[in-house]
């Protein structure tokens, strides 16, 4: 999924701030417990993603995707005084462990996680959102988009994972026969064109796109 080699991914790292102890300790869990590993963010993104929470200082928070919830205890490192992060997933069974480490990481009253069809959750949440998070089933990313852009406050930012697909997006091969890849790549030229944003990909581990609303 990296994109650089591991020496240089480790001298990023070290010369990163460090991941928060309660971090360190769900990254060590979900690589011995949890299938898929490589699905966290870790140490780098982690950082990336808690700075890119700090510099905007949101009052809302959407993430889409929690997985073990590493992540969002990232992002909520950022959250304004009184901020509120929503996280949405389809997978009931790792509810305990995300609200375990929510909980133990001090936002149990700032971090909500709802289970279900992100789909449909977000045409319900009341709030408008100054950071979005979208990192769930590649296929939606660009329904998501659609839905979030006009949750999404002006100044607003909206960080997409994975759009570098572990570099399939520039593989003639994969573009021809791999939807998912078909699908990355027509989001990434979608955001690309769309005149309410102003977008960047960044490769970072397996690609960020940091988009800002107009």
């Amino acid at each position: 999924m990296e994109f650089i080699n591991e020496i240089l991914q480790s001298y990023c790292e070290k010369h990163s701030s460090e991941e928060p102890d309660i971090l360190k300790k769900l990254n060590r869990q979900t690589h011995a417990q949890v299938l898929q590993p490589r699905m966290l963010s870790g140490h780098l993104q982690g950082r990336f993603l808690s700075m890119i929470s700090k510099l905007v200082k949101p009052k809302y928070i959407l993430e889409i995707g929690t997985y073990t919830g590493y992540s969002a205890l990232c992002l909520a490192e950022g959250l304004a005084a009184d901020g509120k992060l929503i996280t949405l997933d389809v997978n009931p069974e790792l509810e305990d462990l995300v609200n375990h480490y929510i909980a133990e990481a001090g936002y149990k009253n700032r971090i909500q996680m709802i289970i279900g069809d992100a789909y449909q959750l977000i045409r319900t949440l009341p709030h408008h959102f100054d950071l979005v998070f979208i990192d769930a089933d590649k296929a939606s990313y660009a329904k998501y988009f659609d839905l979030v852009i006009d949750k999404l406050n002006p100044g607003g930012l909206i960080l997409a994972d994975n759009v570098l697909w572990s570099g399939k997006v520039i593989d003639d091969k994969s573009l021809q026969k791999d939807k998912d890849t078909q699908l990355i790549d027509a989001f990434n030229k979608k955001v690309q064109k769309d005149p309410r944003v102003e977008c960047v990909l960044l490769p970072i581990r397996d690609g960020i796109t940091i988009l800002r609303k107009k």
